[in-house]
């Protein structure tokens, strides 16, 4: 299944994590694993997107088989988790800066080992081009 940008979900876009990349941007190591124990905040962000936090996420016990895409690197992980419906770019499609705080987090939620993955609400409005099809098909019939 190939999955178009429209229809991956986008961590940046879920509650929190846009800050949170921008406290990565302008304090570098805001996106180092260390940063968790100065900054409780991300862990919070992960807890409740996920309903597990980062630090939790590194100590659950794996599957035999797991094959530890968390620890893989962002570009990698950018195009598995694509795989799976998900981006985790910027608005220049550049890796995250947090991710490596919401990588374990996602891919443990994913895969059903720990934790959940966030809701999202179905976008029931039409797409553009129905609603402009369906007025041109009634310009049509009037003629």
């Amino acid at each position: 299944m190939t999955n178009t940008p429209d229809a991956l979900r986008r961590l940046i876009d879920l509650p929190g994590v846009r800050d949170l990349e921008f406290r990565a941007v302008l304090k570098r190591d805001f996106a180092e694993p260390e940063a968790r124990a100065e900054f409780p905040e991300i862990n919070a962000c992960a807890t409740t997107l996920f309903g597990l936090s980062a630090d939790d996420a590194e100590a659950v016990a794996r599957p035999s088989g797991w094959e530890h895409p968390e620890d893989k690197s962002p570009a990698d992980q950018v195009a598995a988790l694509e795989a799976e419906g998900w981006d985790v770019t910027d608005d220049k499609r550049r890796p995250l800066r947090v991710l490596g705080h919401f990588s374990a987090p996602l891919w443990l939620a994913l895969r059903g080992v720990a934790g959940t993955l966030p809701f999202q609400v179905e976008n029931d409005a039409p797409d553009a081009w129905a609603s402009k099809l369906e007025a041109e098909a009634k310009r049509f019939r009037k003629r």
